[in-house]
């Protein structure tokens, strides 16, 4: 058993990146300033983060199945596994998105511009891509700390909390992760 003090860190530390990590990718984003990187290899990543997700995927459903069939031990696995590969694509999607422009969905000549003739050969599938990223977006940011207590209530054996987390957790993880695979194969077109 944990105690009270080291609880606390924990916790705190949970909240804390439940921030930081919404707030630091907005900004690496955002900021004009790229880093400049090696450009053949960061070029690659948008790829390898369609993997992960889709690799994320396959190890949430995985650990949904082991925990139903009740094999704690394949559903831990699988579940850390999750864990890892996301972390691994958060850190993927970071330095390409603070080394490189923004890809714009749509944009066949590749010059960074969406232009009106462009805009009118996608028709409704502009809204249905911007839907789809948004909503992903948005729900990425919002599981981090439901992941994090999920994982921390997991592994501190506090399994009544870790159920009720979950109950959130999981389904709004898949769902980032499957629309992170689905915005992949949307935008792959225009790298």
């Amino acid at each position: 058993m944990i105690n009270k003090a080291k609880e606390n860190n924990y916790l705190a530390l949970i909240g804390i990146l439940s921030v930081a990590i919404p707030v630091i990718v907005a900004v690496l984003m955002f900021s004009p300033t790229k880093l400049g990187l090696d450009s053949d290899w960061v070029d690659f990543l948008p790829h390898l983060n369609g993997l992960i997700n889709t690799a994320t995927s396959f190890a949430l459903i995985a650990g949904l199945i082991f925990i139903k069939q009740k094999k704690i031990k394949y559903h831990k696995t699988a579940m850390l596994t999750a864990f890892v590969l996301g972390s691994i694509f958060l850190i993927s999607y970071v330095i390409y998105h603070s080394s490189s422009a923004s890809t714009i969905y749509g944009d066949v000549n590749g010059n960074g511009v969406l232009e009106s003739v462009e805009a009118e050969q996608l028709g409704v599938m502009r809204m249905v891509y911007l839907g789809v990223l948004i909503s992903h977006i948005i729900l990425a940011a919002i599981v981090v700390p439901f992941v994090l207590f999920a994982l921390y209530y997991a592994l501190t054996d506090k399994l009544v909390k870790h159920r009720k987390v979950v109950r959130f957790a999981f389904p709004i993880w898949l769902y980032v992760s499957i629309t992170g695979v689905i915005v992949y194969l949307m935008i792959s077109p225009y790298y």
